[in-house]
């Protein structure tokens, strides 16, 4: 009976972490981050403010929304440890989930209170993916997902395991110069895609060193999974887990890249701008996944 609610508080905490995620990327997108003044944790000095404007709205949903994740990620982590504290991984998720939402909360209020420099405040996106990973990877322990798959059985070649552990980290360096590239507002600076439209072959200001940037790395990272997709399916046709999980991880890349195309195509469509941020959500919470698989595999050379 137990492990059937903590299932259930599993999903709802890792469903409300990615609506933090996209909530967020909501925010930064709107130019809603002083929706409620610099007043933090009330909003115009008040709990509910006499005049709310659209601004004001998004932010306090947001604030509310992070608020409930910070109680289930806490209760989540409480029962996980008490649960299925067996599990080698349970412990570090539950601690690193708990904490990486504190600090994501702290630097959201200091950028409210006081304000922050754009290239810290792009932390902010990537902190907050990394707790929905812990999250995520929770539940599916909860699920006993890796005994289902029998992930203590899997072999990865020291080949595959340091494309996985190479692509994780580098995934982390495109998702925070795509949230640099939201945070100085470069989003537009170059209008067309891939190249920038502009007549020279560089980029001219800081701005579009940013923009193609993150352009060159997305770019880069689309290539890599790409060959890591190549590899799985030629080599690991009968391990399912990384099979077909490393197809989903193409298919997220390529709607990921696609998605960013149509951001410039569509002139900041926010609806595409949102499911930008949803893709490289779940492909980070997936890339997360294969880092667990490969710290099980029995042979790591």
């Amino acid at each position: 009976m137990l492990n059937g609610w903590l299932k259930w508080l599993g999903v709802v905490t890792t469903l409300v972490m990615l609506a933090v995620l996209i909530g967020g990327a909501l925010v930064t997108k709107t130019d809603s981050g002083l929706g409620c003044g610099n007043d933090w944790p009330l909003c115009h000095g008040q709990v509910i403010p006499e005049n709310i404007q659209a601004e004001t709205i998004i932010e306090l949903s947001h604030r509310a929304v992070s608020g409930a994740a910070g109680l289930l990620v806490l209760a989540l982590s409480v029962f996980s440890w008490r649960c299925i504290g067996h599990k080698r991984e349970t412990k570090f998720l539950s601690a690193l989930a708990f904490l990486f939402l504190l600090v994501q909360a702290l630097i959201g209020a200091a950028a409210v209170l006081w304000g922050q420099n754009d290239f810290v405040l792009a932390l902010h996106f990537g902190i907050s993916l990394i707790s929905f990973s812990a999250v995520l990877l929770l539940t599916l322990l909860i699920f006993e997902v890796d005994q289902r798959f029998d992930a203590s059985s899997i072999v990865i070649d020291s080949r595959m395991k340091w494309h996985t552990v190479g692509v994780t980290l580098y995934s982390y360096i495109v998702v925070y110069t795509g949230a640099l590239v939201r945070h100085t507002k470069s989003s537009m600076v170059c209008g067309s895609w891939p190249l920038c439209g502009n007549d020279e072959i560089l980029p001219s200001n800081l701005y579009q060193w940013i923009q193609m940037s993150h352009r060159a790395a997305a770019g880069l990272i689309f290539i890599w999974i790409a060959y890591i997709a190549y590899l799985a399916l030629k080599y690991y046709k009968h391990q399912r887990v990384l099979y077909y999980g490393w197809l989903i991880a193409f298919i997220l890349v390529s709607l990921q890249a696609i998605a960013g195309a149509f951001i410039i195509w569509t002139r900041l469509n926010l609806y595409i701008a949102l499911a930008h941020a949803l893709f490289v959500s779940c492909l980070f919470g997936l890339l997360c996944y294969f880092i667990l698989l490969v710290s099980r595999s029995r042979i790591n050379a």
